[in-house]
């Protein structure tokens, strides 16, 4: 195969063409040098990409050497000329800021808001080529034309090319969605239900061990996972943890890792006795189910010194690919997963391609379907890889041609990639191809986020939507497709995050080749000057200079990203003076630059050098200030500074950022106000917060032609804001938000803050109706603006309203169709809470709402749940209440909620609680109230959903004990104190 497939290189070629036509040609016109060799690049890159689909033949075919040095050395040639044109890009983008702040000395600067490439409006002349670019240039010229020699003496001419691609032509795949519905798992039901009850076994006898054995892609991870999630399970264990451990067998590592999980809290330690220590203690006397996945370490003095902590109560279960691991640790039973049968691995395969059971409904399909499944040779892995590559293509001869590629008959690779595997991988779409390869930067176990993974593609220029704006709905698109086709899985521990297959990863490693690298411990890393990507992981506090000796030779490299296989909370990492001050400078044509966690205090001024960086990433770390360097990244796409603390502000000059479409500075609360210049941040789609200081309320305008922004998005420092300023914001004209959070400050005594001026603000930052997340917090009027409770925002379904410590009465929400979940916080003047809460003549106010909190309404004295209308059906599907911190409460909750499932009631001391109206409750804890009764007139029945009780500070508990144990006999958890 290829170094990232013909395809995936065929769709960067045609990319370089098109920048060719573009502007490029406009740009350099004047310089008649530069454009001859520019028109010969536009001539010659169609004629090799014409040829690439044979090239990839000959590779499969005839495992021709000289072909594959041949696609090397284009790929190198095609990321040098892509620096070269992205170089251009970047000296019009800045000639062309020049010369509209030129033009804009005397009028406003937000009228001159800079466009994208087009070569209009100023002088290409201006740009003055060194003799070092035009080096270059003749260089590739050079190049380029060696490659289309060496191609005819290859014997890949444009015709056979042709030939080739008419009879062999990929399947058109259709996009997938992760959402297509649940796959039942099978073939392991025996095994599973065994392990189940050999866990569920009381012994005292100390530590009991269970391994799964078994090829790689035979389904171990999964079998682990199934019993690991079994309802059951949580019932048997009180602590629960899952190490993916694979090829490092650290047993620092992996006891910090048990640690954490148990804790729930970042552990520092790096002292394996002290950690062992720890870890018993907080073992001791508990029942502890660990799953340690992956293990190739075949010491059996290493394993000894790991289990040391564990106990009587602690049942292991491990899964390996060799049968020594599970020799040594010493299993009570070893389950060796064989191959599937063919009717499971049939089922397999149907569930994946065809979303069904079995061909009973597609027999066009049944014949080749089965033959194909044959050859996944009782993989499960396989027949779901090749399963999910045919989903949705319903061309029987487009299965044929799967089932007769001569990928089927490729030897395994020695890392034990079958060929199911790279079939899968040969038959993805081109896009694809580029996106799944530039994975192979991720270590083994690590699990990622979605809109992380679409940022750093984004940034490489794997996403090329038609219209620009579109990049990060194609990134979903990509990544559900690869979701879809099992090349990403959905992680075990964290439904919200993803991670490669052991196989998936070396498939990636294996078609990326040199191209992406990674330095992960102490392992000795191959690194080629052709290398473009790297990252590195993070596995220690301390990363000395000779570690990054290896990025010296990698002049090229457009990624620098560091990892972490450990949890993100841990101590910050050290970097070297020597890796900012020295090494980052070389590194010239960085597209992603990320020093996430690392213990940097100031960054050196090195931005002037960078001029590709799409990407920037400092999260997590001490800086206190950017510097002004940072504004001269015309191409920078993305921004994140979340959690930076210490970062007091932003660089005065971010209005030349004129690419920018994504800035995070969640947890950097140090900021507290916005420079000027965001209203020449058309492109921005993603803004987490922007800050209004003292003093600076116009600037809150800058956000009036900013009409792309989406997703979630907050405003503070709204006392500094006027009714005028505010008019401008225009949120009502952007759609795409999703979430919206208004802050004002929490001096609500503050004699400068007028309630009417801030009544004013809030009924112009009326939004858009698609709203579906509203939080206000700290507002200071004494009363809501209407829309907040309008009924034609039907998509809002979270409303937290926060410290709005002068509003004397609720808005009326029971209107809000789809309201799920309403908190409401700090309200100091309401004393009542009746027929305005739920909206006057409301037939079924809170229709939807499933989660109900009211906490610190310190004078709230009456809850009139009738509304003045008892028929009127309220609260239909509310599964949770809590009240805490109403100390003057008097009277009853709503009664007759049968959906509730669980009710909390916290320091309201003079409310009265009956217990009598829950017949769905699960839950109840109730600490401090006046009183708590039970319906004495009806019969006493046993509330059978019941799992937990807490009562404790009653003043008076009105339930004779005989009713206490009818209702409640049958309890898990039962507790009554004081």
């Amino acid at each position: 195969m290829s170094v990232i497939g013909e395809a995936a290189l065929s769709v960067f070629l045609e990319l370089l063409s098109g920048k060719l036509v573009d502007f490029v040609l406009n740009f350099v016109a004047y310089h008649r040098q530069v454009h001859q060799h520019l028109e010969q690049w536009q001539a010659v890159l169609p004629e090799i990409n014409a040829v690439l689909n044979r090239a990839e033949e000959k590779q499969i075919k005839d495992k021709d050497e000289g072909v594959k040095n041949w696609l090397d050395d284009l790929q190198d040639l095609a990321y040098d000329v892509d620096d070269i044109l992205d170089e251009f890009a970047y000296q019009q983008l800045r000639l062309k800021l020049q010369n509209l702040q030129a033009q804009a000395s005397t009028s406003k600067v937000q009228k001159l808001i800079p466009t994208c490439c087009t070569g209009a409006n100023f002088s290409p002349t201006s740009f003055k080529f060194n003799n070092k670019m035009i080096s270059k240039i003749k260089e590739i010229t050079g190049r380029l034309n060696s490659l289309n020699t060496r191609r005819s003496s290859l014997g890949l001419s444009e015709i056979m090319s042709q030939g080739a691609t008419s009879k062999g032509k990929k399947p058109r795949l259709q996009p997938t969605s992760l959402m297509d519905g649940a796959v039942e798992y099978v073939g392991r039901a025996n095994e599973k239900q065994e392990m189940l009850e050999l866990l569920k076994i009381n012994n005292s006898d100390g530590v009991c061990v269970i391994s799964i054995v078994g090829m790689g892609g035979m389904g171990k991870t999964t079998l682990a996972q199934l019993v690991y999630n079994d309802a059951s399970i949580k019932e048997s264990f009180d602590h629960k943890a899952w190490v993916c451990v694979s090829d490092e067998f650290d047993a620092v590592n992996i006891t910090k890792t048990i640690l954490q999980s148990i804790t729930s809290e970042p552990c520092a330690y790096n002292d394996l006795n002290l950690l062992q220590v720890k870890l018993k203690e907080k073992l001791s006397g508990k029942r502890f189910l660990l799953v340690l996945d992956d293990i190739w370490n075949e010491s059996s003095t290493d394993w000894t010194i790991l289990r040391a902590p564990f106990g009587a109560g602690t049942k292991i279960i491990v899964t390996t690919r060799l049968e020594k691991v599970s020799s040594n640790v010493d299993s009570v039973k070893a389950f060796y997963l064989d191959k599937l049968s063919h009717p499971d691995c049939l089922f397999i395969f149907a569930q994946h391609a065809l979303k069904a059971r079995n061909f009973d409904g597609h027999l066009q399909f049944k014949e080749v379907g089965e033959n194909i499944v044959k050859k996944c040779n009782g993989l499960p892995l396989a027949a779901k890889a090749i399963g999910s590559l045919l989903r949705s293509v319903k061309d029987h001869s487009e299965w044929e041609k799967i089932y007769e590629s001569e990928i089927w008959n490729l030897p395994e690779d020695p890392c034990g990639i079958i060929p199911a595997l790279r079939l899968s991988y040969h038959y993805l779409p081109p896009h694809l191809k580029r996106c799944f390869a530039y994975c192979s930067i991720f270590p083994k176990d690590y699990e990622f986020e979605e809109e992380e993974i679409i940022l750093l593609w984004r940034a490489e220029g794997f996403l090329q939507p038609k219209a620009k704006s579109q990049a990060k709905g194609l990134g979903n698109q990509h990544f559900q497709d690869l979701v879809s086709r099992s090349f990403f899985q959905i992680s075990s521990k964290d439904k919200s995050r993803f991670v490669m297959h052991d196989l998936m990863n070396d498939l990636a490693q294996l078609v990326a080749r040199e191209i992406c690298c990674r330095l992960e411990g102490e392992k000795q890393q191959k690194f080629s000057h052709r290398s473009r990507h790297s990252a590195y992981v993070s596995d220690d506090w301390c990363h000395n200079v000779k570690k990054f000796e290896a990025f010296y030779q990698m002049t090229s490299l457009r990624t620098f990203l560091p990892l972490r296989l450990m949890d993100p909370s841990y101590p910050e990492i050290y970097l070297s003076n020597v890796v900012l001050d020295d090494l980052l400078p070389r590194l010239s044509y960085l597209r992603v630059l990320s020093l996430h966690g690392c213990e940097i205090y100031d960054l050196p001024d090195l931005f002037e050098d960078l001029k590709h960086l799409r990407y920037l990433n400092f999260s997590s770390t001490k800086i206190n200030s950017l510097p002004d360097s940072l504004c001269s990244l015309y191409h920078l796409e993305t921004l994140i500074l979340r959690n930076c603390s210490k970062l007091k502000n932003l660089p005065s000059k971010i209005g030349n950022l004129v690419s920018l479409h994504f800035l995070d500075i969640r947890g950097a609360d140090s900021i507290e106000r916005m420079p000027s210049g965001f209203d020449q941040l058309t492109k921005l789609q993603t803004l987490s917060n922007f800050v209004i200081g003292k003093g600076d309320g116009h600037l809150i305008r800058e956000l009036k032609n900013l009409s792309n922004l989406r997703g979630n998005f907050c405003l503070s420092g709204l006392e500094n804001v006027n009714g005028r300023d505010a008019r401008e914001v225009k949120l009502n004209e952007k759609p795409r938000i999703e979430g919206l959070e208004l802050h004002w400050s929490t001096d609500l005594e503050n004699y400068t803050r007028k309630k009417e001026v801030e009544e004013r603000v809030l009924d112009f930052l009326c939004p858009q109706k698609k709203l579906e997340q509203l939080i206000v917090e700290n507002y200071g009027g004494a009363k809501f603006s209407s829309w907040v409770a309008d009924s034609s925002f039907k998509n809002l379904s979270s409303l937290k309203l926060y410290n709005c410590k002068n509003c004397k009465s609720l808005p009326s929400v029971g209107r809000l169709p789809l309201l799920k979940d309403l908190s409401i916080i700090g309200f100091h003047e309401v004393q009542k809470i009746g027929v305005e809460f739920f909206g006057e003549n409301e037939l079924k106010p809170f229709a939807s709402l499933e989660i109900l909190s009211f906490e610190s309404l310190p004078n709230w004295k009456e809850w009139d749940t009738c509304g003045g209308d008892e028929k009127v059906l309220k609260f239909s599907s509310l599964r949770e209440i809590s009240i805490v911190d109403c100390p003057q409460l008097l009277g009853t909750l709503p009664t007759h909620v049968s959906s509730l499932q669980k009710l909390e009631i916290l320091t309201c001391t003079s409310l009265v609680v009956s217990i009598s109206s829950f017949p769905s409750l699960c839950g109840l804890r109730i600490e401090g109230c006046a009183e708590v009764v039970d319906d004495c007139s009806s019969p006493a029945k046993e509330v059978s959903s019941l799992q937990t009780l807490s009562l404790s500070n009653i003043s008076k508990f009105n339930i004779p004990a005989d009713r206490i144990k009818l209702r409640f006999g049958n309890l898990g958890y039962f507790e009554i104190k004081g």
